[in-house]
């Protein structure tokens, strides 16, 4: 598959500060990445290196094959980016500055435009400056999302907009996917990311510390299991793999280890099962994995 964007061993400096260590990460065409992790991680250092905003101090980049420092401009014909906090020109209507990024980059689809800002609930002709955060945010969505790119670069995007227009957002990103573009999404809303991405980065402290698609990083944590059996559940408290048991009036409550479900259903199939119920960890237990404490 091609790698519409490839991180290898990124560092960056700021004075004696490391926020980049060894970053290593790719998307691959039609690929949707959830990148991950605190204010402070190394996020948006990450996605300003890749923009061209700032220059790596280490390692390499490129997207689309190119170099993002060096070969900047050319990229960024080919992509469209959100970053979590817009800024707009106070004395514009919202309509108006849709237009100037949609001419700056290069196609305009005026039909896609207005479905947009019917979709997104924006009023195209009052003052930027009169617009409230939210507002700002849709105003840089509804121009990414109204020409046609190859990668979306999402920072946050959603910040400042209520759960309908998150909702909103999250559709439109899915009919991109559908389309077989790339997307590079950061963000804090962990079920956002667990919805869109087809793989996941987390990054901590200027450093990746997982890489992998949902089904290949629950590995890492345990199921939440409830079990009633027709037999002494508190039995199934001395199999392997079975953690923080906790019997009442003989339902049983515990987390497992994913590699031992299967042997842990069949020891509970000794006792008699009523009821047996696992669920797979969430993107936020992987998350609090490597944050707690």
């Amino acid at each position: 598959m091609t790698q519409v964007v490839k991180v290898q061993g990124l560092q960056k400096m700021f004075g004696r500060f490391q926020a980049l260590r060894d970053v290593t990460f790719t998307v691959d065409a039609g690929e949707v990445v959830g990148f991950i992790g605190p204010n402070g991680a190394g996020k948006s250092t990450t996605i300003r290196i890749l923009l061209g905003i700032i220059k790596r101090d280490g390692g390499n980049a490129t997207i689309f094959g190119r170099d993002v420092w060096k070969e900047s401009l050319e990229i960024h014909k080919r992509i469209s980016y959100v970053p979590g906090d817009v800024s707009l020109w106070g004395n514009l209507t919202g309509g108006e500055i849709i237009d100037l990024f949609m001419k700056l980059h290069g196609s305009v689809n005026k039909q896609k435009r207005d479905f947009l800002i019917s979709r997104f609930e924006l009023d195209p002709k009052k003052k930027a400056k009169a617009y409230s955060k939210g507002n700002r945010q849709k105003v840089g969505l509804i121009a990414a999302l109204s020409v046609d790119s190859d990668l979306y670069i999402f920072d946050e995007p959603t910040s400042g907009l209520d759960p309908l227009m998150e909702q909103v957002f999250q559709e439109e990103v899915e009919k991109i996917k559908e389309s077989g573009k790339s997307i590079l999404l950061s963000s804090h809303i962990l079920s956002e990311v667990e919805r869109l991405a087809d793989k996941v980065v987390i990054i901590r402290q200027g450093e990746i510390v997982e890489t992998g698609t949902l089904d290949e990083l629950r590995h890492l944590t345990r199921s939440a299991v409830t079990l009633a059996t027709e037999g002494d559940v508190t039995e199934m408290a001395k199999v392997s793999g079975v953690h923080d048991f906790i019997d009442k009036d003989n339902q049983a409550t515990f987390s497992a280890d994913n590699q031992h479900i299967n042997h842990i259903l069949m020891e509970a199939t000794k006792l008699g099962v009523k009821k047996f119920e696992a669920i797979p960890p969430t993107l936020e237990d992987l998350f609090m994995r490597h944050y707690e404490g």
